[in-house]
């Protein structure tokens, strides 16, 4: 970011540190500018405040004074992947059972497609992101897997 800035072209957005803590010491493994990963997704279940204003007030450079409001419940995502992912696997595999997903739950598509019939099938390596809210991380991973 201080290299951009020194050339003169400042990043204004939101930058995702993904760490990881090893042995007591944070690692960073990643970083994205984008809003499609998982962590993301449980990032933004619990985000309770508008997020357009703020990515607004980012582009323009004038974050100082902005707040963002979060839910306290735990939130997590579980990731259904397709079978022989991240390797080789397979596409075109039906999507059984979204219909009245629960209380607490959103269900993110990221490898879905339809077929000529119009059915909801896999198409990518990550299908679905099940996002699920609970008082705790227990009921939340409960909703997530009962949807």
């Amino acid at each position: 970011l201080e290299g951009m800035a020194a050339e003169g072209c400042p990043y204004r957005g939101v930058v995702f540190a993904g760490i990881m803590v090893c042995d007591g010491a944070p690692k960073l493994l990643e970083v994205n500018v984008r809003f499609g990963d998982p962590e993301c997704q449980v990032l933004m279940s619990r985000l309770q405040s508008p997020l357009a204003p703020v990515l607004q007030a980012a582009c323009r450079g004038e974050l100082q004074g902005q707040t963002l409001q979060w839910s306290e419940d735990a939130a997590l995502v579980v990731v259904l992947a397709a079978k022989g992912y991240p390797g080789s696997y397979r596409t075109g595999t039906p999507i059984r059972g979204l219909e009245g997903v629960g209380e607490g739950v959103k269900v993110f598509h990221a490898g879905t497609a339809t077929d000529e019939e119009g059915r909801l099938v896999a198409a990518g390596g990550r299908v679905l992101g099940v996002a699920a809210m609970g008082p705790t991380v227990a009921e939340a991973q409960r909703r997530a897997y009962e949807g």
